[in-house]
């Protein structure tokens, strides 16, 4: 049997997953490890802690497909949108972008639904808060070990986590990448920023003409989202749904700072923007210190191969760009590179 392992369940992991459920002929043992409580990476969507049918996407809010991608992506997008998983934006996005072609979607059930559809499609054994710690080439296979339980030994190994944390691994796979390759993913570089959800009871209404607008000028917030609205969910029965997103600047300024100092200076910006808010009944405050990659590794289009036999991958928007497209594209190459070795 085929012992695979994919590091990360994010999109980017959770498709390759997917994929390599139809790839791999013969009997496969397939395993997703995250160091997170819960799968999706940037495209989270966090629960209000006392009623759970409220949610705010913190990361991706949506997803524009070009003409190009429209029909490189074809199927993804048309099987997404067969199944419910997405559906066209249709709120009002103020200060949003609007090209010639582009198409608009949101996830009815949260950004997060996209990928768990891509898990339940590839069967995988998913084990969340599994930080991989060190990767080891024994008799021919990786010895993949974490900071809790035992090391397990894999077949093929997937690692779609950000590009500093790949180098951050110790043992073989060290000496394993060259030079060359590690001054490839050092070069990798992310923006940084802060998201902030804030959930409310049920029948509160916050009344502005839009779902979501992009904020010019202010120091702290690029973006806040009515979260429900923009998916079309009615807030009667769970409650609205607030999001805001920082700026780069303000991101990267306070990386280190404490979350509750942090959300309080977002907390104080929204006041000047949306005077007279509620207080919500619960809050969740998201650090992406790797928001969106700013420049990806040179001369790896979509992934770079460590090792052939036994296989060793990395891949995510790192070689390709931080969207739904890139993430895809991403991993169709993991598996044309996989193709050519088994």
């Amino acid at each position: 049997m085929t012992r695979a392992l994919v590091v990360g369940a994010g999109l980017t992991g959770s498709l390759c997953a997917a994929l390599l459920r139809k790839e791999i002929a013969g009997p496969l043992y397939l395993a997703l490890w995250d160091k997170a409580e819960d799968a999706g990476g940037r495209m989270t969507t966090a629960k209000c802690p006392h009623n759970p049918g409220c949610t705010a996407d913190l990361g991706a809010q949506y997803i524009t497909c070009t003409p190009h991608y429209s029909q490189k992506h074809q199927k993804f997008y048309e099987e997404l949108l067969a199944c419910g998983i997405l559906e066209p934006l249709t709120s009002p996005i103020e200060g949003m972008e609007v090209r010639e072609g582009d198409c608009n979607f949101v996830a009815p059930q949260g950004m997060s639904s996209i990928l768990k559809h891509y898990l339940k499609e590839s069967g995988a054994e998913v084990l969340l808060k599994q930080h991989v710690t060190q990767i080891n080439l024994r008799d021919n296979k990786w010895e993949v070990s974490r900071d809790i339980g035992s090391p397990e030994q894999f077949d093929l190994v997937i690692l779609t986590m950000p590009t500093p944390q790949i180098l951050g691994l110790q043992g073989d796979i060290v000496n394993i990448i060259s030079e060359c390759q590690r001054q490839q993913l050092a070069s990798v570089s992310y923006s940084s920023r802060y998201a902030l959800g804030l959930f409310y009871e049920a029948g509160m209404k916050i009344d502005v003409p839009w779902a979501g607008r992009y904020i010019s000028g202010n120091p702290c917030i690029r973006f806040i989202s009515i979260d429900n609205k923009k998916r079309n969910i009615e807030s009667s029965k769970f409650g609205p749904s607030l999001v805001i997103h920082t700026t780069v600047p303000f991101g990267v300024t306070h990386l280190e700072h404490s979350e509750e100092d942090v959300q309080e200076l977002i907390t104080q910006q929204l006041e000047n923007i949306l005077p007279g808010l509620p207080q919500p009944v619960a809050t969740k405050c998201q650090k992406w210190r790797y928001s969106q990659v700013t420049s990806s590794a040179a001369n790896s289009p979509g992934q770079m191969t460590l090792h052939l036999n036994p296989f060793l991958v990395c891949a995510g928007d790192g070689f390709t760009h931080s969207n739904f497209d890139g993430c895809i594209t991403s991993a169709l190459s993991v598996v044309e590179a996989l193709k050519k070795c088994i």
